[in-house]
């Protein structure tokens, strides 16, 4: 049923998650620790929660764009 010739391309989707991870939930509790610190937190946080989720975008596109191989066995041409 499944060649075990072929290599898993495995998913790559850990990154991605650990940066929205990062955008929405790191980010806003050093925000809430740093609050007296005015609006340069403020727009600091935003910044890196952007930059966060840009790489987590640029890493999804990048993780979903591998092929899966296919489960069937190809027949050899040659007998």
């Amino acid at each position: 049923m499944f060649d075990p010739s072929r290599k898993s391309t495995g998913t790559g989707y850990t990154m991605p998650v650990a940066w929205l991870a990062v955008a929405f939930v790191f980010v806003p509790a050093v925000l809430a620790v740093s609050h007296p610190f005015g609006y340069a937190s403020l727009s600091l946080a935003v910044v890196c929660s952007a930059l966060c989720v840009m790489i987590a975008w640029i890493s999804w596109k990048r993780s979903s764009q591998l092929s899966i191989p296919s489960i069937a066995v190809r027949e050899s041409k040659a007998k």
